[in-house]
């Protein structure tokens, strides 16, 4: 997010649901650890840390690939709060479907005028909106992140795997961006299924700054097999140079549906074929 006395940001298509967010304190913060249980920093047995890495991001490569061949419907709402109350807010939905040519499409189906003073939406909110948010770690992205395992926790109704990432590299002066945070991956699928940290790096130039809010998702099993994102939400404070903005933000992908093409995807030599409800 940009602060609007500092630059223009540029407010495209982007994607949002009408929710109700639940009243918090002045002092915002993002809570990773809402919904685990206690932390057991014990070694995974049976297996190695190195060789569960490689698997999970096998399996990563996978809900990757199979999501692009699911339509779904992504909701989003950002909130400014002054105190307790909302002085601003920005909310659009988007259907992300396929032509009759089998392209990927994106569709606006509610977007209201945003009534945002304090911020401006980006590019870079919109690419982690679509693209970030749901954080994938694949095999071919492992050379890009150092990972830390740090123990097992539940999470719900699940027992999961905990690992601490961040990027090797951050170019501060317009480079790619990356996750840092932690993630938690099933102990049985081998898929992450909740992630919690931010994007990086902000941007502190004069006259622009470009700040991201701590974030965290969760996702939920699709047809049986792949663990797709289906929530977001970050409580958290910007601080601009010109002033602190607290920013509430909540995401949803909702309908997941699995488009009719045929697909092939195949992990370690096994063909792995998307379902239909």
């Amino acid at each position: 997010m940009r602060h609007p006395k500092l630059a223009f940001s540029a407010c495209v298509s982007f994607l949002v649901l009408m929710l109700t967010l639940t009243v918090a304190g002045q002092t915002a913060e993002t809570n990773c650890e809402d919904g685990n249980g206690k932390l057991n920093p014990a070694q995974p047995q049976g297996i190695s840390v190195q060789e569960l890495i490689q698997k999970f991001a096998g399996k990563e490569a996978i809900f990757k690939d199979a999501r692009n061949h699911y339509t779904y419907t992504h909701d989003v709402i950002v909130e400014t709060m002054d105190g307790t109350s909302v002085d601003g807010e920005f909310r659009q939905t988007t259907d992300v479907l396929y032509d009759d040519k089998g392209r990927r499409e994106e569709k606006v189906t509610f977007a209201p005028q945003s009534t945002l003073t304090r911020i401006g939406i980006t590019k870079e909110d919109f690419d982690d909106f679509r693209n970030r948010l749901p954080f994938v770690l694949t095999t071919q992205d492992l050379g890009e992140y150092d990972i830390l395992y740090v123990g097992q926790q539940r999470v719900d109704e699940l027992d999961t795997y905990v690992f601490d990432i961040a990027p090797k590299k951050i170019d501060k002066n317009g480079g790619p961006r990356f996750f840092q945070g932690r993630i938690w991956v099933d102990n049985r699928d081998y898929q992450i299924v909740k992630t919690c940290g931010k994007n990086v790096p902000d941007i502190r130039k004069k006259n622009d700054e470009n700040l991201s809010p701590k974030f965290v998702t969760y996702r939920e099993q699709v047809d049986g097999q792949y663990w797709f994102p289906t929530y977001t939400r970050a409580d958290d404070v910007l601080h601009f140079s010109s002033g602190d903005v607290q920013i509430r933000e909540i995401v949803k992908y909702t309908n997941y549906k699995r488009f009719g093409v045929k697909t092939r995807i195949t992990y370690g030599g096994e063909v792995k074929q998307p379902q239909p409800k």
